[in-house]
């Protein structure tokens, strides 16, 4: 076993710091992880008070075990003491036009359904031609710059307003976003948490219902849009074992109808 002086990323920040936090945030015990990861509890106890400094393999071995975003596992890697392993690119990147143009061709052929790109904090990175109904009215402001979908969504200046069904749809929304920082520990999506969570809702809004009614699959947004109703159903969609920290945290939402009358407007706004 070799020891020395853990480095860090930060004068308080050890990698046994991070490590103890994560396995913490994960609910498991130091015995738990150290089965998992095939390690002593003694190792892994040493690792986290700083009495052992592990190899760059053991970090990024017990990163994969607790699942800790790449993001988080290059700022783990420099905490101990070594260079980050996972690069991090712009999709207009050359080095990721083949993700890119994959993305492109999900979101063109969903159409005349709509669909959106969104990075790790929920702004659209890229979108096709049939969002058009979900910015009809929107605040200006909301649509300057980056767009951010959860903010776009629950507004009262922004897509709020038209859906039928806010109450439903902000508890779901809220609860991703919740789950997502459980997972994450974005210090970003804690303050948009507390930003959308803070939205006044009208009282003319259904609260959320408890459980489901018979035969519901899932929640439906129901938006109200100049050519009528439309009930529509959301899927997303990630990249599957990706390397690069920002294609890990790509996601493409989608929304498909969940009736004939949705899937008839849909089209006839498409031309």
């Amino acid at each position: 076993m070799t020891t020395r002086s853990a480095a860090t990323s930060s004068p308080t920040r050890t990698v046994g710091d991070h490590l103890r936090d994560w396995r913490q945030r994960r609910r498991l015990s130091q015995m738990d992880l150290a089965l998992d990861a095939e390690v002593s509890t003694r190792h892994l106890s040493f690792v986290e008070t700083g009495r052992a400094a592990p190899s760059r393999e053991m970090i990024l071995k017990l990163a994969e075990r607790l699942d800790i975003p790449l993001r988080e596992r290059n700022v783990l890697l420099v905490a101990g003491g070594f260079a980050p392993v996972f690069p991090e690119r712009r999709l207009d990147d050359p080095g990721v036009a083949a993700a890119r143009r994959a993305v492109d061709l999900v979101l063109a052929g969903h159409e005349p359904y709509p669909a959106v790109a969104l990075d790790r904090h929920w702004s659209i990175v890229a979108h096709n031609r049939a969002i058009g109904p979900f910015l009809e009215g929107c605040a200006p402001e909301l649509l300057a710059g980056p767009i951010n979908m959860v903010r776009l969504s629950l507004h009262p200046r922004g897509i709020a307003p038209r859906i039928v069904n806010l109450g439903e749809v902000r508890a779901h929304v809220l609860a991703r976003l919740r789950r997502q920082i459980e997972l994450t520990a974005d210090p970003v999506l804690e303050a948009l948490l507390a930003e959308v969570s803070a939205f006044p809702v009208p009282f003319s809004q259904p609260h959320p219902r408890k459980g489901q009614e018979a035969g519901e699959l899932f929640i439906p947004v129901k938006l109200q849009t100049a050519a009528g109703l439309l009930t529509l159903i959301t899927t997303t969609t990630v990249f599957g074992t990706p390397v690069d920290v920002t294609l890990a945290e790509l996601a493409i939402e989608t929304f498909l109808p969940a009736d004939a009358e949705t899937a008839e407007r849909l089209r006839a706004m498409a031309g």
